[in-house]
Parts: C-alpha cells; structure tokens; sequence
C-alpha cells in the first residue's frame, strides 16, 4: 500500500492544494502515469484535477510527448513559484510533529545490497524510537539508490561514493568499508591472509552495474568472475555450493555467513576499500525522519 508521499493526506486537502500538489508530482516524475502510481490514485483522476487547474489559469501547464510531458513556460514559472514553499511547509509540518513527540510520517530508505544487512542494526535502532514510524527500505544496485534518491522516490540512501555523481544530490561521509573474502569453511586456514592476485580461485560477483563489481574491474581482478549474482543471499547460496568465494565487506554479520557455513578472510593484495556515504537530495529540505536517520550514523558502526 503507498504511502503518502506528504505529510498533508489527501482528505485534509482544499481543491486547489490538491491540484498544485498534484501539478508538482507530474513535473518532478515528467509522466502522469508514474505521478499517479506514486500518490495512489487513478491517472484518470489526476487528468481531471491537472485539467481543473489549467482551466483556473486559462493555459496548459504540460505538453504530451512520445515519453511523458513536459512543463510549458506557464508550467515553468508556477513550479518555480511553488515548489520551494511547499517543501518547506511540508518539512515545518514534520518538525512540529517530531517537536510535539509524535514521530508519525513515513520514511523511506534505498541501500545498496551490500549495505542492507549491514545497517539492519541502525534500522532497528530507528524503529525502536520510532514506533509510530511507517518504515520503507528498499535494497538496490548503486545506480538504483541513486536514482531512487534524486526522483524522490527514496528520502535517505546508503551507497559507495564512487557510484554518486549527481548535482542533485548531497552526500555526508559514514565510514571506509574494507572488503574480505568470504569462501566456505575448511577451504583456508581462518588465520590466513589471501593475495587475490596469486590465489587460483573463481569469484561469484555481483552483475557489471554494481559498485563492488567495478571495484573488481578497476584491480584487475574481473578475470577471476566465474559467475553472478544480484542479491547477496544469491551470492552466498553460490559459494555455499563450492562454486567459489565471493568478496564482501569485512562489516557483513558473521551471523549470515554462519548459516551458508561460510567464513571471511582477510585480503592481503590488492586493497579493496570504499567509502560509505548517505546521501539525500540537495533541491528542498531533507525530511526531518531522514534527518534523524542520519544523526544516528554518527560514531556507527
């Protein structure tokens, strides 16, 4: 079930909040299809209150092309003159909520694969303060956070800051994420520390467009690839089987390898580190939940 996408529901709307907010939701997705997905309701509908509010003004706001629409000068100029306003009656909305103790609203929390188990304990934190909370947590490869993150659809994500590159975004550095080896148990000695480049070892990796795998191409390392995975139960299904090792972040539970019977080594050659950072959108103000969120990083892990 979607969740509103403001902190003002529907039903409190009068006809005309309703429809400018609605006009802005079809500027920031280009697309009345993905708009109306996106607030819940019928596209039909939200055609009938685009087409209220332009006949108001006596001029269109859109222009139908092959991939969606675009905004018109008229449409330029009212998005430019509201949208600013709206965010920050929005983000004094959830503030005084928080400041009164409720901590109601929803947040919505995009991580990289890798990521997602490793911040469980953070997440359960949150939780624990927050019951009142409508949580989200999305799991994707680092192009999927980011761009959940930048159209809005994400109000925090979690990801390695060579997959951000976007002016629309802010990152806050978190901590350097070493990586290990993960193979099953018995295959090394736990004490041994494992040179990748000399090792005669297949790899299950993650597919071309995640981080990981292109920290494997940039050591030279992609020719030890033998096989994929999207998901890192996937991955560690793979190596449970004796497929190979697969190579993860030293922070990964030890809890989740313990039930594929895998362990994790120490890699000794190359260095295999990335940073972690949070990233929110830099345009308007950052939720005051996801605010929250990310005061709670602060000294983890």
């Amino acid at each position: 079930m979607k969740t509103p996408s403001t902190p003002t529901t529907q039903a409190s709307m009068d006809p005309l909040d309703r429809q400018l907010r609605y006009f802005l939701k079809i500027a920031e997705y280009s697309s009345l299809s993905k708009a109306a997905e996106e607030l819940d309701v019928s596209q039909s509908g939200l055609s009938r209150q685009l087409a209220t509010l332009e006949a108001m003004l006596g001029q269109p706001l859109f222009v139908r092309t092959g991939r969606g629409v675009t905004l018109t000068e008229a449409g330029e100029r009212l998005q430019q003159g509201t949208q600013e306003h709206y965010a920050k009656i929005d983000a004094a909305l959830e503030s005084a909520k928080v400041e009164e103790g409720a901590f109601e609203g929803s947040l919505r929390v995009a991580s990289i694969h890798t990521l997602s188990h490793y911040f469980a304990e953070l997440l359960k934190k949150f939780v624990s303060q927050h019951r009142r909370v409508n949580l989200s947590v999305m799991a994707r490869s680092s192009p999927g956070v980011v761009e959940l993150v930048e159209k809005g659809r994400a109000d925090i994500g979690f990801v390695y800051d060579s997959a951000v590159a976007s002016e629309a975004l802010k990152s806050v550095p978190l901590f350097d994420d070493k990586m290990c080896l993960v193979v099953q148990k018995g295959r090394y000695p736990t004490d041994v520390e494992v040179n990748l480049h000399d090792a005669d070892l297949t790899l299950v990796a993650f597919p071309e467009d995640f981080a990981l795998r292109r920290m494997l191409k940039s050591a030279n390392l992609d020719g030890l690839v033998g096989a994929e995975a999207n998901t890192i139960d996937a991955m560690l299904q793979l190596v449970s089987l004796g497929i190979g090792g697969c190579i993860l972040p030293e922070h990964t539970p030890s809890r989740l390898l313990d039930d594929y019977h895998l362990v994790k080594l120490t890699i000794s050659e190359p260095l295999l580190q990335r940073r972690v950072v949070a990233i929110v959108r830099s345009t308007g103000n950052v939720p005051v939940l996801a605010q929250q969120l990310l005061a709670m990083t602060t000294g983890f892990p």
